[in-house]
């Protein structure tokens, strides 16, 4: 049973609007979910209308905390069962914008008005469902982890209508989606026997199947990084920046 701050209209789903609504899955990790509060969520744009906090059974300082919360568009559901991944296809029930955003309680940091850049990639990128979003180089952030720390490998820089996209293992930490696609796979799943699960690699593979891919929007430092690398592949550069020491050769 979930109860919320803010109550469910009875008379059902407005239309929706042509903004976002954020859904953040929390579970008894209040000093990441601050962070991510206060320097990911307070800096949105007013392209995002809903914000969705589901606590999943905490049993630290959440509660209170979130109770602290006074921003209009927040509204926050406690779960009294640890429900995990589950959790986003009910808490997307209850938006009504037309674009959703996936973001984890440990993404702590972004740009101001982060969520309108994603928006605008994904706009222009029609074969796209899925977008992920490279914020920041953060050890807090378990996908930031694994794409700049243990597998950059696997990434390839590309530019495709004039967004700079990394092609590779796209997961849900901070990812839009519209609701138009959501709706016409049948929404987020739900598996009845596991709380954590891979549910954005299946809902990715639900995209896959109507034609639709997925891809990470590169911040900015992955061009300067791209040309880094090609500077360093200059013969004399390399030996004058040994010399004079201007620059870390990139790996």
């Amino acid at each position: 049973m979930e109860s919320s701050q803010i109550s469910v209209p009875a008379d059902g789903r407005e239309a929706a609007h042509d903004g976002i609504a954020v859904v953040v899955l929390t579970n008894s990790r209040v000093h990441l979910l601050r962070k991510c509060v206060e320097n990911v969520l307070l800096r949105t744009s007013e392209m995002t209308r809903e914000i969705v906090i589901w606590d999943n059974a905490s049993t630290d300082g959440t509660a209170e905390y979130l109770r602290s919360l006074d921003d209009p568009r927040i509204r926050v559901v406690h779960s009294e069962k640890n429900i995990g991944q589950n959790a986003y296809a009910r808490a997307f029930r209850l938006t009504d914008a037309a674009y959703f955003v996936e973001l984890d309680d440990d993404v702590v940091n972004a740009p101001a008005g982060w969520d309108a850049t994603l928006l605008e990639a994904f706009k222009r990128l029609p074969q796209v469902g899925f977008l992920a979003a490279d914020l920041e180089d953060d050890p807090d952030d378990a996908a930031s982890r694994y794409r700049h720390h243990i597998r950059p490998h696997e990434y390839t820089l590309v530019e495709e209508n004039g967004v700079r996209l990394l092609r590779g293992p796209t997961g849900g930490a901070c990812a839009i989606t519209s609701r138009e696609l959501n709706e016409r796979v049948g929404g987020f799943r739900e598996d009845p026997k596991q709380v954590f699960w891979l549910e954005d690699a299946a809902y990715i593979a639900d995209l896959e199947r109507i034609g639709f891919g997925a891809a990470v929007l590169a911040k900015k430092r992955a061009r300067r990084l791209a040309v880094k690398k090609m500077v360093f592949r200059l013969p004399f550069f390399r030996r004058l920046n040994a010399r004079f020491g201007w620059f870390v050769a990139p790996d």
